[in-house]
């Protein structure tokens, strides 16, 4: 069985210490002026060799590379449907994978409208390293955190002989942190779309949505779920 005994009790006290706070109401105002900026701000974070260059460049360029190359940042445009009508650009910032860098980090949280948790299915550890992360959202988003929209996604699911951390074990944290779940293979180009599908649609600010194939952010609605 994929999912250790002794990694299930980490599993509680990793959730329970990373609780996100429950939404409410008076997080709005603060939001407004975001909601009311073109660009829309996606920060992608995880430990390195996890496939978050991968992943982003595999939605932006749909290219994949076998080799890996550490990255300090990039930043990826995409132009979006806004609000049906309106066009606003998509800016994923793919984050450095490094501790090294806190500073960077804190930034890319204190800009970001939304964010994508990205651990490897092979690697337990990088599944923990979101730990860190995840507090450093809460201390510089305060309550806002709670009306943002953020992805748990565990890639490499190709790699399935090599898995760690079973899909059930994703599924639990985000379901203890109230966020979107998903599991990718940006090597085959599995789930990748509906990633940013279900990320957009958590946004109930501004009606986001691919203008590839979803022009009314239909599919991903009925595939996202949302901060509780």
């Amino acid at each position: 069985m994929y999912f250790f005994n002794d990694f299930n009790s980490k599993f509680d006290d990793f959730s329970e210490k990373v609780m996100l706070p429950a939404r409410t109401s008076c997080d709005l105002g603060s939001r407004v002026a975001e909601a009311s900026t073109s660009d829309y701000r996606v920060a992608v974070f995880g430990a390195g060799g996890v496939g978050k260059s991968s992943i982003t460049q595999r939605f932006v360029k749909g290219t994949f590379n076998e080799n890996y190359i550490p990255t300090i940042e990039d930043t990826y445009r995409q132009v979006i449907s806004c609000n049906q009508k309106n066009v606003c650009t998509l800016q994923i910032t793919d984050t450095t994978g490094s501790h090294q860098f806190p500073a960077m980090q804190r930034l890319s949280i204190s800009k970001g409208n939304a964010f994508i948790l990205i651990y490897s299915v092979t690697n337990k550890q990088s599944f923990a390293e979101l730990a860190p992360i995840v507090e450093m959202m809460k201390e510089v988003k305060g309550n806002a955190i709670a009306e943002t929209p953020i992805m748990l996604v565990g890639n490499k699911k190709d790699e399935e002989s090599k898995r760690e951390v079973s899909t059930a074990g994703g599924q639990k944290i985000a379901t203890a942190w109230g966020c979107g779940f998903i599991e990718t293979s940006a090597k085959n180009n599995e789930n990748i779309t509906e990633l940013f599908q279900q990320l957009l649609a958590l946004e109930k600010k501004r009606q986001l949505a691919l203008t590839m194939d979803d022009p009314d952010g239909k599919n991903g609605k009925k595939k996202g779920c949302h901060i509780m």
